[in-house]
């Protein structure tokens, strides 16, 4: 079951990259490269402070998963610039370095599992605190909440025409398959799938918002002493490694 998971996982992430790749042909074909012009008004401008606002949990387990600073920033750079073309790649890559061991017990977790040396290897110091993420995400959760209900007041719904040009389009799907990757770490990590439903539909429509109020509630639940990293993983029987940022 867990092999057929890794199989599926890697086929969705690889069709997620495929499309969104597409998509940017069809928009610079169609609309060139004229970005600057399309984020001048409120809605675009505020979807593409959401997408960036997404990226940052993506960009510390970026951080956290790699062993090599130089890896890191690439994949963060590319990230930033591609988006979940690049990101949905990333995911696929590991996956497919996976060993059929891994992929058989739990590809979800080895996936998501640092590559550094364990605690024994090396000496780690963590940058992040528990309290410090949650002062991190809260803050950011209000700063996108301030900015949607601001968007909202002085530019009215955003369901015109004239906000969905095919750049902005474009961001909107972009955030929404950042959205996709996020949901699938969050079905791992619940225990039932009504409360993953919920928080997934929660993540779909209201994108950082959704994703930043999860993280705290998942921050919540841990002790100021815990590693921030333990907020990754479904469970505390794993040998997890002690920190998120090294």
């Amino acid at each position: 079951m867990a092999a057929a998971l890794a199989v599926g996982l890697k086929l969705a992430f690889m069709m997620l990259a495929c499309i969104f790749i597409a998509a940017l042909i069809y928009v610079v074909v169609a609309d060139g490269v004229n970005i600057p012009r399309e984020f001048r008004t409120p809605w675009p401008v505020a979807f593409l402070i959401d997408f960036y606002v997404l990226l940052l949990p993506i960009v510390i387990w970026i951080i956290y998963k790699e062993s090599n600073w130089m890896h890191s920033i690439i994949w963060i750079l590319l990230t930033i610039v591609f988006g979940s073309a690049v990101f949905c790649s990333y995911i696929v890559l590991k996956l497919t370095k996976l060993s059929p061991h891994e992929s058989a017990q739990d590809p979800i977790y080895f996936v998501l599992l640092t590559n550094k040396p364990k605690r024994g290897e090396r000496q780690s110091n963590s940058v992040l605190s528990v309290v410090g993420a949650r002062v991190l995400f809260g803050t950011l959760a209000c700063f996108m909440l301030a900015t949607w209900i601001y968007t909202l007041v002085v530019d009215g719904f955003p369901f015109r025409t004239d906000v969905f040009t095919p750049w902005v389009s474009a961001t909107v799907l972009n955030i929404h398959f950042i959205s996709i990757a996020i949901s699938v770490w969050v079905a791992y990590k619940e225990p039932t799938w009504t409360i993953a439903a919920f928080w997934i539909i929660l993540l779909m429509c209201f994108q950082s918002i959704g994703t930043y109020s999860y993280i705290l509630q998942q921050l919540v639940k841990l002790s100021s002493r815990d590693p921030v990293s333990r907020l990754i993983f479904n469970r505390t029987g794993n040998d997890y490694e002690e920190t998120l940022l090294e």
